[in-house]
């Protein structure tokens, strides 16, 4: 069966594109919207007709693109939508994108098709391009975890710069000064965000130049925790404390300390990010910056759906959030800041 994505990779045009072509939108040339027509003639593709009603009747659901279900930072985003669904007697469908732009652009496609005027999208790679024509064309599309000027009205994201501001306050204040930090290796703003209110933070600071965090990337899991504190173990610099990407990162990176010989925070404290649901079970309890996933997708849910019905909407809440420092057992003063 032909398909959407068959049609724009002969075009050579986006899905998107093709989708305003079916759903006749704006914003297609005559010359580009005739020959995606003449295409659909020749390989015989039929546009499905609850793509064509997005635009003329509502239905009764919310779709969410998350990047994968097993990570429980998306699981507790996907629960925050889930709520809004059931108080508002929507069903929740669910697309994965993978953190690949045409496997985002793909799961977008995929909930439009399914007739949802309700979306909300976690994209980390789909050019802002794009996603500024998406906002544009489906009324109730929200994007969250990521901020775009041209359309900030359908954005909720964090305040990742802020966050590695508190992170490395709150080290510097324990007195800790060689500093380490365990960062995502994804081509995507967050990890970059995050190191640069850290390296503020610290030449704010006026520690000197030769006390530089050192940086290490590797994949933002468990494994990627485990092998980026192996990796700083290998360089044979010294720190005291480390700053990782996320929380599962945090805990992988503990492991290994303590397999070498560390103990945590005694010799070397360590903080996450997120504050998922292991964070409070790990040995010793992470302490973490607590990223509230849950509730921005529940704001996202609800502005995308106001915006779907074309309701008022309230400007009482701020569509920029904070991370909440938390502070368990990981993280110690070193002993002459005591």
């Amino acid at each position: 069966m032909t398909t959407i994505k068959d049609i724009a990779k002969v075009a050579g045009v986006s899905t998107a594109t093709v989708s305003r072509v079916v759903n006749n939108g704006p914003k297609v040339g005559p010359k580009t919207r005739d020959k995606i027509i003449q295409i659909m003639h020749e390989l015989g593709y039929t546009p499905n007709a609850n793509a064509r009603a997005l635009v003329t009747r509502k239905s009764k659901t919310i779709g969410v693109v998350i990047p994968e279900i097993s990570d429980p930072f998306f699981a507790s985003l996907a629960t925050g939508v889930e709520q809004v669904a059931r108080e508002t007697s929507n069903q929740l469908l669910l697309s994965t994108g993978k953190i690949s732009a045409q496997t985002e652009l793909e799961a977008i496609q995929l909930l439009i098709e399914q007739r949802c005027d309700i979306i909300i999208a976690h994209s980390k790679l789909i050019a802002d391009d794009t996603l500024v024509e998406l906002c544009q064309q489906i009324p109730g599309f929200v994007l969250i975890d990521r901020h775009i000027e041209a359309v900030k009205d359908k954005c909720i994201w964090l305040d990742n710069i802020e966050g590695g501001r508190i992170a490395a306050r709150h080290l510097l204040s324990l007195g800790h000064q060689q500093l380490a930090v365990i960062n995502s290796h994804y081509e995507i703003e967050d990890p970059y965000l995050r190191l640069q209110g850290f390296r503020e933070e610290v030449e704010h600071s006026g520690i000197e130049a030769s006390n530089e965090p050192l940086i290490v990337k590797h994949e933002p899991s468990l494994r990627g925790g485990e092998l980026a504190a192996q990796a700083l173990i290998a360089s044979g610099k010294p720190f005291s404390a480390i700053f990782a990407y996320n929380d599962a990162m945090a805990i992988g990176a503990i492991s290994v300390l303590e397999a070498n010989g560390y103990r945590v925070p005694q010799d070397v404290s360590v903080l996450g990010f997120d504050d998922v649901m292991l964070s409070q079970y790990s040995r010793p309890k992470l302490t973490t910056l607590r990223y509230p996933i849950q509730q921005m997708a529940k704001h996202a849910a609800q502005l995308a759906r106001a915006m779907a019905l074309g309701q008022p909407l309230s400007t009482a809440a701020s569509q920029s959030y904070v991370p909440e420092l938390i502070q368990r057992d990981s993280v110690k003063p070193l002993p002459s800041s005591s």
